[in-house]
């Protein structure tokens, strides 16, 4: 009975390690990351200097566009952070978000007339 908790507790502790290096292996490098939606309609970027967000309409076709940031941590629990709106009004909407080193992150951008959303093509970090 012993040996089988001993074996239950091994095989946990290397699935924890197995997800943190793939949370690690998957996540890239800092840089500048930009996602754009089909058509010119908008597009969602990460600017690396400062951790800024954009989101961004760029067709005056009386449709908005909304970008949301999500955050995969070390567990393996993946969250939506927060949505961004941008449209009806010149430049484009911006946010803050300080991207650390413990947890992974993916951008997720819509155009407000339909059609599939477009992500980040990976997971990443600083």
């Amino acid at each position: 009975m012993i040996k089988s908790k001993l074996a239950r507790a091994a095989a946990v502790v290397g699935a924890s390690a197995a997800l943190v290096v793939g949370v690690s292996a998957s996540a890239q490098a800092d840089s500048d990351k930009q996602i754009n939606l089909p058509s010119s309609r908008g597009y969602m970027h990460f600017h690396d200097d400062g951790d800024v967000f954009s989101v961004c309409d760029t067709k005056a076709d009386g449709y908005g566009v909304t970008g949301a940031l999500w955050v995969r941590n070390s567990a393996g629990i993946t969250s939506q952070l927060w949505t961004l709106d941008d449209g009806g009004d010149a430049g484009c909407d911006k946010k803050g978000e300080n991207i650390g080193q413990l947890s992974v992150y993916k951008m997720e951008v819509w155009w407000h007339g339909g059609g599939a959303a477009v992500w980040s093509p990976d997971w990443f970090n600083e």
